[in-house]
């Protein structure tokens, strides 16, 4: 179980869901996401105030403004699913956990990490253009 309630994380889930990311709920649906062929973007999101005012208006941005994007997206959410959560932060080590934090893989692979202080202390444009650097490079 988690944290919150869940009336109260719906409409943050949706936020990202909306925008086309999809929620893994099990350790088994992060492994299967993952490990797959070619890129995929993983968002951990929760309640502070940084993932609604950067973290997800950055993601939303960022993928809707270019050809060059993950093939899939993917979010956990922090303090909710924590069997989901605990299994995709092994795949970001050796990143300490961090919430919001957004991590590329290629065919299973980190390639790129934003932990939550490049998320916390930055403007969003300066979020948005990280992540479609990381989208040009290996996408």
């Amino acid at each position: 179980m988690g944290m919150y309630p869940e009336y109260m994380v719906a409409p943050i889930r949706e936020d990202l869901t909306s925008a086309g990311f999809e929620q893994l709920t099990t350790p088994e649906e992060v492994e299967q996401a993952l490990k797959a062929e070619g890129t995929v973007l993983l968002a951990v999101n929760s309640v502070c105030g940084c993932a609604a005012s950067k973290a997800r208006p950055a993601l939303k941005m960022a993928v809707a403004a270019t050809d060059k994007r993950p093939e899939k997206l993917v979010t956990v959410f922090a303090g909710m699913e924590q069997d989901a959560v605990a299994a995709a932060r092994e795949h970001m080590l050796p990143y300490p956990p961090s919430s919001p934090s957004i991590a590329l893989f290629k065919n299973g692979e980190l390639v790129h990490m934003i932990e939550r202080y490049h998320i916390e202390g930055n403007e969003l444009h300066r979020i948005v253009d990280n992540l479609q650097g990381a989208f040009e490079a290996y996408c």
